[in-house]
């Protein structure tokens, strides 16, 4: 079992800890990960809404190099290059003029797709292919009586992504459980984080975190699990000014689920980039 990797800008930069705790769960289960040669920036989000055409034909030469070697499963773990690659697959398979300009753009890099790449994300991937019986039984730690606020953001369970419930997934719940975690009660684990807001209306973006961090607080939990680097930043980064604005006092620990998921399979801390979050995060539990 081998699958395409795109780490994408920020897994390279600011979420390196994403990035090295993928690859070390990747490897401790046995499945393969290979990097897809010479990908580029997705485009992000944003580009889609000043020039369609151009954002569409900067994603899908991705596609284009991932999709030489036939059909292939390309992994995309930031929400936001794993919302826009799949939003270009869709495109141009469903709008076959936006496909022709996109072919022409391609084909001045001696490129072309053909429609022969599935986007997946890592907790699609993990869950539904590998299995969490297989990852149960991989385990060589217990995460009993960890109570964990399993968040997963705004954009990858919307209505076209199809691997989990878009307003109240379960896919990290189920998976944590199994490994005897306790998912508390988070009703707000599809909200938005503010995202770029940060750089535009912070007052907003920091309500929006206050309210993320204030419902697993009131629930019990130790820890919220992300499997996004906005939300990761901007959960864990910003505490402080939450802090000072609301006159609260959180210090909850933040981390990529692929990080708390390699603490369960026995991953030194080191190859998890554990060392990189900001808000330190101890787990103390038995040996499985």
């Amino acid at each position: 079992m081998e699958y395409l990797y795109y780490p994408g800008c920020s897994l390279e930069g600011a979420a390196r800890q994403y990035d090295e705790s993928l690859r070390a769960v990747f490897q401790a289960l046995g499945v393969g990960l290979r990097p897809l040669e010479d990908w580029n920036c997705c485009g992000a989000t944003i580009y889609m809404s000043v020039d369609e055409t151009t954002s569409l034909a900067v994603s899908a030469r991705n596609l284009a190099l991932a999709g030489r070697d036939g059909q292939r499963d390309l992994i995309a773990p930031c929400s936001a290059c794993y919302t826009v690659l799949l939003k270009t697959n869709r495109y141009l398979t469903e709008s076959p003029e936006l496909r022709q300009k996109v072919d022409a753009l391609l084909a001045k890099a001696g490129l072309s797709y053909r429609l022969n790449v599935t986007v997946r994300h890592p907790l699609d991937v993990l869950v539904n292919d590998v299995g969490i019986e297989r990852i149960a039984a991989a385990a060589s730690r217990r995460l009993d009586g960890l109570r964990v606020a399993p968040y997963y953001g705004c954009q990858i369970v919307r209505p076209e992504r199809g691997f989990d419930h878009s307003e109240f997934p379960e896919t990290m719940d189920r998976l944590f459980r199994a490994l005897g975690a306790e998912p508390v009660y988070y009703p707000v684990k599809t909200r938005c984080c503010g995202g770029m807001l940060m750089t535009t209306f912070r007052d907003v973006a920091l309500d929006l975190v206050r309210e993320l961090l204030s419902c697993a607080v009131e629930n019990g939990a130790e820890c919220i699990v992300t499997t996004c680097p906005m939300c990761q930043v901007n959960l864990e980064l910003y505490q402080d000014q939450v802090n000072q604005a609301f006159k609260t006092s959180y210090r909850v620990p933040v981390l990529f689920f692929t990080q708390l998921l390699g603490l369960a399979l026995g991953c030194e801390e080191k190859s998890l980039g554990l060392q990189r979050n900001l808000i330190p995060f101890q787990l103390g539990v038995a040996t499985a």
